[in-house]
């Protein structure tokens, strides 16, 4: 089946299967076939929303390093980016929260470490919580947990959370993949809404993997799916491997959002760009504070970028931009 007939496949509501996603990322990333998966991805993006792409902003509550080890994280011990731990205060964190919230983000993030206290992370998001309008949408990105702990950040006032079976999980993390789907579980079952993404693509990843993994995130009707290349933290052992191009990943993000179900509005890549934007992206992050893909302990210093920026990476793509609490973490029927 030819590429065209792909897309007048998706076009018609079938539903893609395996090999025909591995197809469309076997294509070369400059090809006519490649700008056409592209296209298609981004007509069904602007059209799920009207074109109108969402900026949603993350802030860091720690940076120390971490015991999972994540091959591809500054955090990772064994990386020795970081050598030890500092935190903000709550005042800080309420700080960075409204700043966001001013700035027009459509949802705020508040990320730690997988190690991170459970309880002063509870605490930190409660003033949070209690410091942003009623309308502002909280979400978490936080370690894996148990049902009775995804329960407590519901509680605790958050829409959702970000989380994903990241490629090769348990091989290049030292997290069994088992917690991480057990995790995402708890966390629907809670009542959270789940943000997930195809990452962090690497050279070596094959059309194989990512196309498994395409399936995978649109599978448990998450509030987005998309795609995220590795990006390289000079020195570490897993840098020898190399970074996709941004034509690349914009290959897979268009591929992502073919194959996931039009019931998830939302396609996701990081870090910004305005590629991944005409690809069929319609989800950005800003972030100041720490950045596990960032050697700077302030990532605004180094390779964060701000709401702002993020919508002017939209605008040169043709997009508009949604002005409202995040549509993608909206309860749904």
């Amino acid at each position: 089946m030819s590429v065209n007939e792909m897309v007048r496949k998706s076009q018609d509501g079938a539903a893609l299967s395996k090999q025909e996603l591995v197809a469309m990322l076997s294509v070369p990333s400059d090809s006519p076939e490649a700008y056409l998966l592209m296209a298609e991805a981004n007509r069904i993006s602007k059209e799920l929303t009207g074109n109108e792409a969402e900026v949603h902003a993350q802030f860091a509550l720690n940076l120390a390093p971490c015991s999972c080890n994540c091959a591809f994280c500054s955090f990772a011990q064994k990386n020795g980016v970081f050598d030890k731990e500092t935190e903000i205060s709550a005042e800080e964190a309420v700080e960075f929260a409204t700043q966001f919230e001013r700035d027009g983000a459509n949802a705020v993030f508040v990320m730690t470490t997988a190690q991170y206290d459970f309880g002063r992370f509870l605490e930190i998001s409660q003033e949070v919580r209690r410091s942003l309008k009623p309308t502002t949408t909280l979400i978490a990105n936080v370690g894996d947990q148990s049902p009775a702990n995804a329960t407590r950040i519901r509680e605790a006032g958050f829409s959702g959370v970000y989380h994903a079976l990241r490629l090769r999980e348990g091989t290049d993390t030292g997290i069994p993949r088992v917690r991480r789907e057990k995790s995402i579980r708890a966390f629907q079952e809670a009542g959270l809404l789940v943000g997930t993404c195809v990452e962090p693509v690497g050279p070596e990843h094959t059309n194989e993997e990512l196309a498994d993994m395409i399936l995978f995130t649109g599978s448990f009707e998450p509030a987005y799916s998309g795609a995220a290349r590795r990006i390289t933290i000079p020195g570490t052992e897993i840098a020898t491997r190399g970074m996709i191009s941004e034509l690349r990943m914009a290959q897979i993000v268009a591929v992502t959002r073919i194959g996931v179900p039009r019931t998830v509005p939302g396609n996701c890549t990081h870090e910004p760009c305005t590629l991944g934007a005409l690809a069929g992206a319609n989800l950005f992050w800003a972030e100041v504070g720490a950045n596990p893909r960032d050697t700077e302990e302030c990532t605004e210093e180094g390779r964060g970028e701000t709401v702002a920026s993020c919508r002017t990476l939209f605008q040169e793509a043709g997009w508009g931009s949604w002005r409202h609490p995040s549509r993608y973490y909206a309860a749904r029927s």
